[in-house]
């Protein structure tokens, strides 16, 4: 695939596919595996490169990994794991370095995180408060603590209670990680419930872990110990197939299948704003995994808060079915957005007004007057540096719209290496 794609408009989209595996889920297999004592084994593992970058660093860090036809086989040091001598480098992947920030705290010893040009813009302040409260030392630049950091961990962590003041799955999941050894028990507390994936598969790997929700938001409480081995396996993840999800429902003649994905309703809530658009679009319940079936639809504007979609992954594809759509669409609370990869708030407005629509923003919210079909929408160039999610929904927008050009396209990689494969195999 070259860096430079040109999406023509397809005539007509029919298939079944299975997305990756689940972005998050494969983290934190990974990394609950490392610490654990003996081999764990991991099936459907994503094959992005967010998810490559975390196995190199634990391997830094002491453990040992083999692939056998699909299968991945990861075991924790006996004693261990310990620091590496060399920078631990977390490529693009915001999720790989927030969470190691928790894990590494844990072993004594000095750490540097680093990454690509992407996440050396990225804020880190939001992870290294709750840890120096455990008595660990973040740096980095500036007063966000942008990377490459410096991570002075001191061997014993002090327990905390600790309120998240912004939603976030990933500063959540770095206290729980460094919570594992700390002196007493650690508990977070979060007014928006997020992603409960870290909790689940500590919980599944023997941590005591408790939850309980409280109104809107969620209390966690864990009890230090180390976790046990485990064998996993990893679903589709949920937040690839809101791109098939939204490009079924736009598209002129389209019936799409993704399967065998993870529905917790932290991770599907773009499913419930489609549904409120009029977009045919449903989960199928197949056990412990779900299908997504979605197909050609007559979308009407709606309201989507952030609080629907905690993490935001799904917003700048949403936006796209909001340019598909009759009426004014508005976009609420929104700011995280701002801190993604890219300045995703910005990049939508300016993907929407690519394909023809009005946007505009009024501080943390902003606006879409849809085109009411995707027939309508313009052709365009695009470049969003270093943004995969960006990427994807451009394609989305050019295969059930009039065609775009992406600079950059090989972006995808980082977390959907074969996404225009299976595009393509959907025509």
């Amino acid at each position: 695939m070259s860096d430079v794609e040109r999406v023509v408009p397809a005539r007509r989209l029919r298939g079944s596919i299975r997305v990756p595996g689940d972005k998050s889920a494969s983290h934190r297999a990974l990394m609950i595996s490392a610490l654990a004592r003996g081999e764990s084994t991991v099936t459907g593992l994503s094959e992005g490169g967010d998810v490559a970058a975390t196995s190199a660093i634990l391997v830094q860090l002491g453990a040992e990994r083999a692939d056998d036809d699909g299968l991945v086989m990861i075991r924790g040091p006996e004693e261990g794991l310990r620091a590496a001598s060399a920078p631990l480098d977390c490529g693009n992947s915001g999720t790989s370095m927030r969470l190691l920030c928790g894990l590494v705290s844990s072993i004594p010893g000095t750490h540097h995180l680093i990454g690509d040009e992407s996440l050396s813009k990225r804020p880190m302040d939001r992870v290294a408060t709750p840890l120096g409260l455990m008595g660990v030392e973040v740096l980095g630049r500036g007063a966000a603590l942008m990377p490459p950091l410096v991570i002075e961990a001191p061997g014993q962590l002090h327990a905390i209670d600790y309120r998240v003041p912004v939603a976030s799955a990933q500063v959540k999941s770095a206290i729980l990680l460094a919570g594992l050894f700390a002196d007493g028990p650690t508990g977070v507390s979060e007014d928006v419930r997020t992603r409960t994936t870290t909790e689940d598969m500590l919980r599944a790997a023997g941590v005591d872990v408790q939850s309980r929700d409280v109104g809107g938001g969620r209390g966690v409480t864990l009890l230090p110990g180390r976790p046990r081995r485990h064998d996993w396996f990893i679903p589709g993840d949920p937040s690839q197939a809101a791109f098939f999800a939204v490009l079924g429902a736009i598209h002129a003649d389209a019936t799409l299948e993704v399967l065998s994905l993870d529905a917790s309703p932290e991770r599907v809530g773009f499913v419930q704003v489609l549904e409120r658009m009029d977009a045919d679009v449903r989960l199928v319940d197949h056990g412990q995994i779900h299908a997504l079936r979605s197909r050609s639809s007559v979308l009407e504007a709606t309201e989507i808060y952030a609080r629907e979609i905690p993490s935001v992954d799904e917003v700048p594809v949403l936006t796209v079915a909001a340019c598909a759509a009759t009426g004014i669409s508005a976009f609420r609370g929104m700011g995280e957005l701002r801190v993604k990869e890219s300045d995703r708030f910005e990049g939508s407005i300016a993907l929407a007004r690519n394909l023809g629509c009005e946007a505009w923003s009024d501080r943390d919210d902003f606006f879409v007057d849809g085109l009411g079909s995707a027939s309508r929408f313009a052709d365009f160039t695009v470049a969003p540096t270093l943004d995969h999610r960006m990427v994807m929904a451009s394609a989305v927008a050019g295969c059930a719209g009039n065609g775009c050009t992406i600079e950059g396209a090989l972006t995808v990689s980082t977390s959907y290496p074969h996404f225009f494969r299976d595009l393509a195999l959907l025509r």
